[in-house]
């Protein structure tokens, strides 16, 4: 008779290993990569170079992404030390207040509602720019 789901499921997990709540140096530099690139960045870098010529901007970009890989290391350390789910607006209610938990979460949605359209623009003139000829709105 053939075993149920059920217990190949539990036999396949009492043999892999189990997981770890850590994050190595890799984890955190993906992390930081992923948040960071973006239509956007492509669009803007163009400007910078523009107004700050390439050595500063290739020093406000440094500068920018130590400031972010430190970020990162300090969320990092708080999500191995305190594993919740909310992130950053949790650790603000915890730590900070229950106030200021609040406003960083609604900020964080807020960030990224905005961000969301501008990189839909962003995307949008920088197909404009290969393809002159289609609507920069046309979006299917």
């Amino acid at each position: 008779m053939p075993s149920s789901p059920i217990q190949n499921d539990a036999q396949v997990s009492s043999n892999s290993s189990p997981l770890k709540r850590a994050m190595s140096t890799r984890h955190l530099v993906m992390i930081s990569l992923g948040g960071a690139i973006g239509t956007g960045l492509f669009l803007g870098s163009g400007e910078v170079i523009s107004q700050t010529g390439p050595i500063g901007a290739i020093l406000s970009y440094i500068l920018g992404g130590v400031i972010a890989y430190m970020v990162m290391l300090c969320l990092g350390e708080l999500a191995v030390h305190m594993p919740e789910s909310g992130s950053f607006g949790t650790y603000a209610q915890r730590y900070i207040g229950p106030g200021t938990g609040y406003t960083v979460t609604w900020l964080y949605w807020l960030t990224w509602s905005a961000t969301l359209g501008t990189e839909f623009t962003a995307a949008a003139l920088l197909m404009q720019e290969w393809f002159p000829h289609i609507s920069m709105w046309y979006g299917h």
